[in-house]
Order: structure tokens, then sequence, then C-alpha cells
């Protein structure tokens, strides 16, 4: 594994049928449809690949049961594990688009509306589906191959899958769906062509079709041929291949957010002068960033290096970026401060700057040294989806909604340990008088962010009220107590 030390992203998407509608697991007597016009949380399927036989995959639904088709063809959603007639095989298209055969029966599942069956001999247009990712668009990207991350090289014009570790905002790139095609978007909002090139706009050349081979991705121009790193730098581009072989593979991981943190002092905590941590740089570098990955359970954080480190606590109370595993002294409690934040180590402590710049975890209450502002820097672009969907622009008037299956990319800019966000129009946020989150601001108002759990954050608005989508679908900034209605993944 490499040195992220991250599994890829379980592939969970929408399938599309001929009619462009969503199948559909409906909640009630475990029915299945293709009735949907968008994705939402029922269109939502992930694949899971059998283990014996790596071209067999299961389909499970939102509910957590299973696609299954009898012998006479008749499908249904209630199957509660991998029973033989799960077991499907993904015949992929030019296209990109799949169909999918039941592997007992042999037989096609394909159809509209309410009338879905497994019973075609032959592939028709009715018997295929185009995939749709319904994973948070922004990730980190694997060259299976190489074991190395793409990232953005700019003074290069490239993307180049040649880094260890994926760190900082170059090596965040978006996907963005468009008509059954996707484009790969860089931080800095360039499109990758199929030549290697970062274009402006996005057109024939950047779109490519997602194929999936033993569980990896691979991506397909429009001429049919694969992204794959080229040359000493891993160029990424395409190749000569047009069946796709380990070099065309890659993984999607999640990617985890990148802070800097001042002191009181007004200095960066780095790791510049050794091992010990301390606040004495008025640069941001590599050295200056560290990662935090949240514990699904106790919500713990620790805190990595660009080299792979950890921050641990050691003897004294002091703090050195020495572990190279995950343990008790590796965990830190975060507490949000509303612009600043306290970070708790396992001795009870918190910890304190002290005068020549050294953190110390030795105090037992919060006072200005055991005070940081914590800067989330790899979200220049910020893309959030809650329980029922994206936050995304109203059509018809200045609020957002917050439960569409499709998304607008926000700008998020950092403000003295608050955040502004802004539109595509480069307008601001903020709330208005009755609670709703409005975009047409022409002044910037702060938000805090807080990064509660693994992959997702809370937003505050400026009187400590936490944003939420009300059950209309609205985004309103009234939110009393933490929910999951206010919980986005970002």
């Amino acid at each position: 594994m490499p040195a992220n030390g991250n599994r890829p992203l379980k592939l969970q998407f929408g399938l599309i049928n001929h009619e462009g509608r969503y199948l559909t697991a409906e909640t009630f007597g475990f029915k299945v449809n293709a009735s949907a016009p968008s994705l939402k949380k029922k269109q939502i399927w992930t694949l899971e690949q059998d283990s014996q036989d790596t071209q067999v995959v299961y389909l499970r639904s939102h509910l957590g049961r299973y696609l299954a088709s009898d012998k006479d063809g008749k499908v249904t959603c209630e199957a509660d594990g991998h029973n033989s007639d799960c077991r499907f095989l993904i015949v992929a298209q030019s296209d990109g688009r799949w169909a999918l055969q039941s592997e007992p029966h042999l037989r096609f599942f394909g159809g509209s509306r309410d009338y879905l069956s497994c019973f075609a001999q032959i592939i028709t247009d009715a018997e295929l589906w185009a995939v749709h990712l319904a994973l948070h668009p922004q990730a980190n990207l694997l060259s299976v191959a190489r074991k190395r991350y793409a990232h953005l090289s700019v003074e290069d014009g490239e993307i180049a899958v040649d880094v260890n570790i994926p760190w900082g905002v170059a090596a965040l790139l978006t996907l963005i769906y468009l008509e059954g095609k996707y484009c790969l978007k860089t931080c800095d909002s360039r499109f990758l062509s199929n030549d290697g090139k970062l274009l402006t706009e996005s057109g024939r050349a950047t779109a490519y079709t997602l194929e999936l081979k033993c569980g990896k991705l691979a991506f397909k121009d429009c001429e049919g041929k694969y992204l794959s790193p080229m040359g000493p730098t891993g160029t990424l581009r395409s190749g000569r291949c047009s069946k796709p072989g380990k070099d065309e593979l890659f993984d999607l991981e999640e990617s985890h957010p990148q802070v800097v943190l001042m002191a009181a002092n007004g200095r960066y905590v780095s790791i510049r002068q050794g091992v010990s941590l301390a606040a004495n740089q008025e640069d941001e570098t590599d050295m200056e960033t560290f990662q935090m990955e949240i514990d699904k359970e106790t919500r713990k954080c620790t805190f990595r290096t660009s080299q792979g480190n950890y921050w641990a606590l050691v003897a004294h109370g002091g703090i050195q970026s020495t572990a190279t595993e995950v343990s008790a002294n590796t965990m830190f409690s975060v507490e949000w401060l509303g612009h600043k934040v306290a970070l708790k180590a396992h001795n009870g402590k918190y910890i304190c700057t002290k005068k020549n710049g050294q953190l110390l975890a030795v105090s037992d209450s919060i006072g200005e040294d055991e005070q940081l502002t914590l800067k989330l820097i790899n979200r220049p672009m910020l893309i959030l989806r809650g329980e029922n969907g994206f936050i995304c622009h109203h059509r018809n008037s200045n609020t957002l909604d917050a439960s569409r299956s499709v998304y607008d990319i926000f700008t998020l800019q950092f403000s003295n340990g608050a955040y502004h966000i802004k539109g595509v129009d480069g307008r601001f946020w903020y709330v208005n008088s009755s609670g709703l989150v409005c975009s047409d601001g022409e002044a910037p108002e702060d938000f805090s962010l807080e990064l509660l759990e693994h992959g997702r954050l809370a937003i505050r608005s400026k009187n400590g009220r936490y944003l939420r989508g009300d059950q209309g679908g609205t985004l309103k900034g009234d939110g009393l107590s933490l929910s999951s209605s206010a919980l986005w993944e970002y």
C-alpha cells in the first residue's frame, strides 16, 4: 500500500437507462424501478466484487440489499447476502455504458419505469446503463502500476504521476460529470486533454468514459485510447493502448484535509527545525503543512507530516513528529473555538506554545497560549454534499439548495481564522434576517469551519448557528445544535 495509507474509495454510482432514468431501490417492498430523473440516496448502488471470481459483481442498494434475478428474469432487491441469483457480469460497451448479465442465467437486465426484467438474450438499447459516479467528486488519483499519485505540475503544465504522498492542493483532482462522460479538473480549474495538455475549456478531447476492471478505474478518451502515466515524471496522457492493462488502471482515494496551524506568537507550527514541533516559521511550506486524519469511531485526530510520520506525545509533554504508526499517543482531540482551535493530547493536557515557540502538552485549561489558528489549505474549490444531496444555487432566487443531484463549485477564502465562501458569479454567501443562506452578497461574511468527522465538516455562521439543509431542501443558517443535516462531505 502506498504511503498515504488510504484504502481506495468504495465505488458507488447511479445507473441510467436508455430513457435517462435512474435505477431506484424503493424503501418499501424492496421494489426496483427506473423512474427517477436524478441521482439521490435511493439511486445509489455500491459495487462489490466476488472474493473468488473477480469478474463477478454484486450490486448493493442503499438499504444494504442486493439486486437479484431468478431463472424467469424476475428482478428483486431483497437478498441480504451474496446469493447465487445476485451474481452479475459487467459487459462494457464501446460508449462506456454497461450491460448487466445474470451470471447463473446468462440473461441481460433492462427495461423502463416499473417494467424491469432480466430476460433479454441479446443486448439492445433497453439493456444498456450509463454509469454516474456517486462519490464526492474531489479525490486523489493513484496509479496502480507506479504506486504514485497524480498532481498538478504548474511549471511543466501537466498532471504528473510521481509523488509518494498526495500533498497539498496540487494533488486534488475534481471529476466533472458531463453527459455520461468525465473530465479531470485540476485545482487551478483546468481540464486534462488526452494529449496531456491542460486546457481552460472542456471539450471533446477532455471527455473520458470510465471503465471498470478488477475494481480499478480506466479513463478512455474520444479516440478509444486510455490515460496512463508516461515517461520519467509520469505525464498523464493517452497512450497507444486500446485495451486497459495495469499501466492504465487507477484508484480514487479520499483526499484528507491538510492544514497549517498558527500559534499565538504569529508563527507557523513546523518540523523544519527537527523532530520536535515548534511554532517558529513565517512561511507556509510542506514543512508547515499537516494532514488531519480523523478516526471514524473516536473522532480524535492524527496529524501527519509530508514525510509520512505522525505527531506523537513523548515524555514530559513534548510533541515530536517521530511516530510511524497510529497509537493512543498520536491521537489528539480538537476543540473548536470559533476562529481558533485547542488540541488536547492523550495525557489529558492541552498543547501550549512556550516563549521559544516549542509545543508542549502541559496545560490544564485553555488560555491564549493554548489557542491555534487552523487553516484548511487543500479545498480552494469547495463542493459540499449533505445527507440529501449537493449544495447548488437555486434556479430562480438568491438562496441555495441543499439536496440537488448536481453541484456548484464554490471558492473558499481564508480570512484570519474565518472563511469567506464565494459563488460562481463572484458574490458571497451570507445569512439573511430570516435565517436563509443567500449567495448574492457584495461583501464577504465570516463563517467558521469545524472538521468534526471523517470526511465531514460543519459550517457556522457569524452568530454561531450551524448551516443545515431543511426538510424542503433549502440551506439555512439557523441550526442550534449539531445534527446530521448540518454535516457536509467536502
